[in-house]
């Protein structure tokens, strides 16, 4: 699944639905209009979208209404943000505007380093795996401990300190694993 990151003062606006589109200045995305991606801000998975459009043109050529999807009051405003995110930005700056949909919000925004195993979430993952799966006691209590801290970070300073998040991902990694032979979760990229 192809990744879509954001700052993080976008968060609310993105999931409110005020942010439907992103600015980004220089070499075309590789995106396409139908992919789905998972949409990231401030280090945290929000959900998926659709891209529901990728059109390319000068900085110069933006509109209010490309400042509105993406979220901005006026072109001038947007302008403004894109000169906090880039170091050079002038009217002949290539630019990209991609407008995109959110198609499903999260229940709780998930870790971006968390969301991986193919585009399914880790708490799906341990879930199902405490339900389906005779696990090794190890693995058992990794997998348990995650659940109840709810992250793999706190879950890692449990264990003594962040360094210790491979031991969660590992028992996750082979769940998953099993899960797959088993039939019970697949691929969601």
């Amino acid at each position: 699944m192809k990744h879509l990151e954001f700052d993080g003062r976008y968060a609310e606006a993105i999931l409110k639905g005020k942010k439907r589109a992103t600015v980004r200045l220089g070499r075309r995305p590789n995106l396409r209009e139908g992919d789905t991606v998972l949409i990231h801000a401030g280090g945290y998975a929000l959900g998926k979208a659709v891209i529901e459009r990728v059109e390319s043109k000068t900085v110069k050529e933006l509109t209010d209404e490309d400042a509105f999807l993406d979220g901005f009051s006026s072109r001038e405003e947007l302008i403004e943000a894109l000169k906090e995110h880039y170091k050079y930005v002038n009217d002949d700056s290539k630019a990209h505007v991609v407008v995109f949909r959110l198609v499903e919000k999260f229940d709780k925004p998930v870790m971006s380093s968390d969301y991986a195993y193919e585009g399914n979430l880790p708490v799906e993952i341990a879930e199902k795996a405490l339900k389906y799966l005779d696990l090794p006691e190890e693995d058992r209590k990794l997998i348990e401990l995650f659940l109840k801290t709810g992250s793999l970070r706190k879950a890692a300073y449990r264990l003594g300190g962040l360094n210790k998040r491979y031991l969660i991902r590992d028992a996750l990694r082979r769940a998953y694993e099993e899960l797959k032979k088993k039939g019970i979760m697949g691929s969601k990229v």
